[in-house]
């Protein structure tokens, strides 16, 4: 099953849920915000979309700007500050099995379809 890590306050957000609506795709939501998401399936994901962890921050939000901005982190501080403050998740973020993508642009969602 497809899942939506999808912060319904985004529009970005917003329009990938619409994307997997239009698709009439077989989805289940995941509010990271209400349901927060362990130091483990941040790596989770981080590894099936073949990225550092530093590419799923947020960096213009201002937790990390006020935070973390100009530390030296490692792979799993970074992950460790996405696990305490999801709102520095990039969003929405799609997987389809061992297929994932951060919907940004939404349209980039198609590609795990």
């Amino acid at each position: 099953m497809i899942s939506i890590y999808h912060n319904p306050r985004c529009s970005k957000s917003r329009e990938g849920l619409a994307i997997l609506e239009n698709e009439k795709a077989n989805f289940q939501v995941i509010k990271y915000m209400d349901q927060l998401l362990s130091v483990a399936e941040l790596k989770e994901i981080i590894g099936l979309l073949k990225i550092k962890p530093i590419e799923l921050v947020r960096t213009h939000e201002s937790i990390w700007k006020e935070n973390f901005k100009n530390l030296e982190l490692s792979d799993d501080d970074i992950i460790s500050a996405m696990a305490k403050h999801p709102q520095l998740i990039e969003r929405p973020i799609v997987i389809n099995g061992n297929k994932a993508v951060i919907g940004r642009p939404p349209q980039k969602i198609v590609e795990v379809l």
